[in-house]
């Protein structure tokens, strides 16, 4: 009886000591872990943008606007206030045309403590882009990534000088691109985000979460509009500012190329109907008749299909090479008209619209 009672013991304690070993979650129920006294403290993992503010903070400057007072050229007193972004070591800073279009003298004030009276390089109202230039060394320089790519859902922190509070870090999200229905002429592409931009911050630096420059803050919505509305800002995206100071660097203002014409893009459909091969061409709604293109011999409903050598795609990509092209030059359009493909010879003007 007793060698039958300890075979059984024996046999349960085998089986459990198996089913402990294939079963993990079994151990677990019957041995819970211990929570230490640290893990206890800590609590949740904390999230944090710090990293960020630490590697871009530095390089987005204070900027005060002063004018000379009226009927008195010998004093000046603080008519504006925005923020800037020191791109270069060189002292090159982008800020917003806005900030500074009236000013008689600019200051900049890093946050390191110094501050400077900065040299006017050159600026751009269409784009509301505007280049200064300090001296110092010892720059503060904003981490720049040109192969980082705007998306709608990207973290994004907008980092200026609202009010002249000092300076202040916002959060929130990429809400859209390619917004260009507050832009002067409908074409310029914004960045819309929901990071709160208030007076003073335009110019400032729209960073992701690695601290590298996104875009320079320029407008809230109820800044462009009048309208009360809330988390709907804008900014002008690094890619394009960057390509306007090197502009303003080489040429000292904005040169760009004219041909004087304007469409729209091909609905699928009608692409469908065309062929691949001309996927992205645009039909021609207008035509400048002291422009270029009509000297050229453009005409209504012509399908233009590349530029200079290059496929379009799309009414955008149109305005970007042919603000690129350097006037005087002649280049190739191919165009498409009646089903017979064209190819146009057009001189290239420049835009002083």
């Amino acid at each position: 009886m007793l060698q039958f009672m300890l075979r059984s013991v024996v046999l349960g304690l085998v089986t459990a000591v198996v089913l402990l070993l294939a079963i993990p979650s079994l151990r677990t129920n019957i041995f819970p872990p211990s929570s230490s006294p640290e893990s206890e403290v800590r609590g949740p993992q904390q999230i944090s943008f710090n990293y960020a503010v630490r590697n871009a903070a530095p390089a987005v400057v204070n900027i005060y606007s002063r004018q000379y007072i009226e009927n008195d050229r010998s004093q000046l007193q603080t008519q504006g206030l925005g923020s800037g972004v020191i791109v270069s070591e060189r002292g090159y800073i982008i800020t917003n045309y806005h900030v500074v279009a009236q000013a008689d003298q600019i200051v900049v004030a890093l946050q390191d403590g110094r501050v400077a009276a900065a040299q006017l390089v050159g600026k751009d109202r269409r784009t509301d882009i505007a280049i200064l230039r300090v001296q110092g060394s010892n720059l503060p320089v904003i981490p720049l990534n040109p192969n980082y790519t705007p998306n709608v859902g990207d973290v994004v922190l907008a980092i200026g000088n609202p009010y002249n509070l000092g300076q202040t870090t916002t959060f929130g999200i990429i809400s859209a691109t390619g917004r260009s229905s507050i832009s002067l002429d409908g074409r310029q592409a914004f960045i819309q985000t929901d990071a709160a931009i208030n007076e003073g911050n335009s110019g400032g630096a729209l960073v992701n979460t690695r601290g590298e420059l996104v875009g320079i803050n320029t407008a809230s919505f109820q800044q462009a509009t009048e309208l009360e509305t809330y988390g709907i800002s804008f900014a002008i995206p690094y890619r394009l500012a960057n390509k306007i100071m090197e502009k303003i660097i080489a040429d000292g203002r904005v040169i760009r190329g004219y041909i004087g014409v304007d469409g729209q893009d091909i609905k699928s459909v009608t692409s469908r109907l065309l062929g691949n091969e001309h996927v992205g061409g645009i039909v021609v709604l207008g035509v400048d008749p002291n422009g270029p293109a009509a000297e050229a011999g453009f005409e209504l409903q012509d399908i233009i299909l590349t530029i200079d050598g290059k496929k379009i795609n799309g009414r955008q990509s149109v305005m970007d090479l042919v603000t690129e092209l350097r006037p005087g030059t002649t280049i190739e359009v191919i165009i498409l008209r009646k089903g017979q493909e064209q190819t146009l010879h057009v001189t290239v003007s420049e835009d002083i619209r």
